[in-house]
């Protein structure tokens, strides 16, 4: 792959923060194809006479540092008899802020390019225009950008070409494009323009959302256009930016002469309200629109009810997916962050993979954390491992084995399995290894019931204890070890034992569970042995506390589904509609437009719960809605026959909606489950792809693909 061409970048004696390469090449005769080979070191935006090349934005993507993904375009229509390539790169996730733990072991490496055109004439003659000597290099207009920070433009710049410093950069790390491309998804127009109490002048998108913009103007040269973002508004209505600590969030652009409009490619911004610090000409509407970015993936997932504010959170859960689903699952798009958590991402990955088509995303994602996993066995808390090597934490770690069942039983990939066992065995041995006790997983620091509303003062973890919850999940990393390792043809026997070893110990070490979290786990992943006692426990604290939950991180995913196991379907749906502070709904009620990191991320008063860490677009408690999928609308998986192959259907109604459905275009067609009230009953409608068993009041109903009215 590129076995002809030289990394290529600027020279050693200057500096550019975005340098701008360019070749011009001529064609010998009429052409049959011509294909661009292409990938860098740090964002890559590329044009060919004048035009882009691709709709990949943020080329060549986030991946481990042991490898970088090479694209290839289809360039034959963009060729005439002479050409000029021209590639601009940033530092992206290479070598900006957002690496900054990691840049010091990449210290000698700079941002640089690679790449090939092969060309194939009609008469059969081919030719290669590859990177090399003969390439010229120069800064762009762009004298800053960075993920962070945002972008600063000078449109009248034109520096001088020189020559490009061939590099002997490893070929090595190159591999083919692994997950979707990042694309432009649509564009937003401001709903209004208005004046803060401080007199500032703020566009308002209507939505919280992940991407750019494109500003036009009419100026002189020399003109300033001057930009702020910002998620929410203080109480007073004022612009706020605390919460994206020391992300500066800017955009600054020097005009040239006459009308012009200038769309960013090589960073993007988290916001909902930009401020618009100077504007040399008459602001409208037009003047700026959003441009939503995401991976290229398919939505599939579609949940309605009757009630609108329950819709509201559907749309939410959906758009803090769009947000964070930017080529990593990231935590956050706004502040000094926007991180692979392996925590958030193992939470979301089943609500995540019903309402979009994410097999690709995870397959990518999943290769960088076996990559990116540390030689002891543990696993990062991000991925890619841009930050330390601080120990693994319980649940963020067994991303590396929740998140490849679920794609297994969402997408029957058998093949995503076979690729991480070897990680998932290496991930339970460093367990073993750390752990104080044998079969628990004790002694060592965790995130624990991460933002938990029991927490202590002073603390981000919930009350639950960190050593039940570690050896929890211990237990169930365990056991689906045990089952993928019986599906792809491994020995274990030695799994089974220490799963139910594991298991034992628990229950003999926590006998008393204090919190509601724990109740949750001990429920959920079969630790109790009275579960009727516990559920009855669990049940007592949600009622006890104003039917409200106090659950974090760990808690929440599994909540709903712990009581509606047990016989506690009612209390589930209350605390589903729950529109007062803590609840899904409360931050609806609060104006939310995607989910909050913090279920007070706003408090009742208007005040915000923390400047330090209080993203307003955090997806991870929008995992409720693989309940609404799973049990509300009944739709589930079967483990022997994933992927929708064959598929259970037990809608579980209540008479707090009046209508609920939800469905999922799976690989094997359209899977529905729409209940609604009706003459006093309840009509039930189920279309199916698959072989499938309905269960409706407890009566099973053996069926094939269709649709079935009960």
């Amino acid at each position: 792959m590129l076995n002809s061409a030289k990394w290529i970048s600027y020279p050693n004696d200057t500096q550019f923060d975005s340098p701008l390469f360019k070749k011009d090449f001529s064609l010998k005769s009429e052409i049959k194809k011509a294909t661009l080979t292409i990938t860098s070191l740090g964002c890559y935006y590329a044009t060919i006479n004048g035009k882009r090349v691709g709709s990949f934005i943020l080329a060549p993507g986030c991946t481990s540092r042991k490898r970088v993904q090479v694209q290839s375009y289809d360039i034959t229509s963009m060729l005439s008899a002479d050409n000029t390539i021209e590639v601009q790169i940033s530092e992206g996730w290479f070598k900006g802020r957002i690496n900054w733990r990691n840049n010091q072991e990449f210290k000698d490496l700079v941002k640089s390019l690679i790449a090939e055109i092969e060309i194939v004439y009609k008469n059969g003659e081919k030719e290669t225009v590859v990177t090399d000597e003969s390439w010229n290099v120069k800064k762009s207009i762009s004298s800053m950008v960075d993920f962070y920070d945002g972008e600063i433009v000078d449109a009248n710049l034109d520096s001088e070409l020189v020559k490009v410093q061939v590099n002997d950069y490893d070929k090595g790390r190159l591999v083919k494009q692994q997950g979707p491309y990042v694309v432009e998804q649509e564009t937003i127009r401001a709903i209004s323009i208005f004046k803060t109490p401080k007199g500032e002048t703020v566009i308002d998108f209507g939505q919280n959302l992940t991407g750019y913009f494109e500003i036009s103007v009419n100026a002189k040269k020399g003109d300033k256009v001057s930009l702020s973002f910002a998620e929410v508004l203080d109480k007073e209505g004022n612009f706020y930016t605390e919460n994206y600590r020391s992300a500066k969030a800017q955009f600054e652009y020097t005009c040239k002469d006459g009308y012009q409009t200038y769309k960013p490619t090589l960073t993007f911004w988290g916001y909902r309200y930009i401020r618009v610090n100077s504007f040399p000409c008459e602001l409208t509407e037009e003047s700026v629109k959003a441009i939503i970015l995401h991976s290229d993936i398919k939505r599939t997932g579609y949940l309605t009810s009757s009630d609108p504010m329950l819709n509201k959170l559907f749309k939410n859960i959906i758009w803090g997916q769009k947000g964070n689903f930017l080529d990593i699952p990231t935590d956050c798009p706004q502040r000094d962050e926007r991180m692979g958590w392996t925590g958030d991402a193992e939470v979301f990955v089943k609500t995540a993979s019903y309402n979009y088509d994410v097999e690709k995303f995870f397959e990518k994602w999943l290769t960088d954390l076996a990559l990116d996993q540390f030689p002891n066995g543990g696993i990062p808390h991000v991925v890619p491992q841009f930050w330390g090597d601080d120990p693994s934490s319980a649940a963020w770690a067994d991303a590396a084995t929740i998140c490849p069942w679920q794609i297994y039983l969402t997408y029957g990939n058998r093949d995503i399995l076979k690729r991480q066992y070897s990680s998932m065995c290496k991930y339970l041995k460093y367990i073993a290894k750390i752990s104080k006790n044998r079969y628990l997983w004790t002694g060592c620091g965790h995130f624990g019931d991460w933002l938990g509303l029991d927490a202590p003062a002073g603390s981000y973890k919930g009350s639950s204890n960190e050593d039940f919850i570690a050896s929890v999940y211990y237990a169930y990393s365990t056991l689906l070890v045990v089952k993928i390792g019986k599906i792809i043809g491994k020995n274990t026997e030695k799994h089974e034992e220490l799963y139910n070893k594991i298991v034992a110990k628990i229950r003999k070490t926590f006998k008393k569970y204090k919190t509601q979290t724990e109740c949750v786990l001990a429920l959920y992943f079969d630790i109790a042995e009275d579960k009727a006692s516990v559920a009855k426990q669990l049940a007592d604290m949600i009622v006890a506390n104003g039917t409200r939950l106090q659950t974090g991180f760990v808690g929440t995913p599994y909540l709903l589904h712990a009581l509606s196991q047990n016989g506690y379907s009612e209390l589930a749906y209350d605390l589903l509609l729950q529109d007062a502070f803590p609840s899904w709904l409360y931050s609806v009620k609060c104006g939310a437009t995607t989910i909050w990191e913090h279920w007070d991320g706003r408090n009742e008063n208007g005040d915000f719960w923390s400047k330090d860490m209080n993203s307003f677009n955090h997806y991870a408690y929008g995992s409720v809605a693989d309940w609404v999928y799973g049990v509300a609308c009944g739709i589930q998986t079967v483990e022997d026959k994933p992927g929708f192959e064959e598929i259970v259907i037990a809608p579980v109604p209540t008479d707090k909606l009046d209508h609920l459905c939800a469905s999922i275009e799976t690989r094997r067609g359209l899977v529905s489950s729409k209940w609604y009230h009706e003459n006093g009953k309840i009509r039930y409608e189920i279309t199916t792809p698959s072989k499938t068993k309905i269960v409706i009041d407890g009566k099973e109903y053996n069926v094939e693909k269709g649709t079935y009215i009960f």
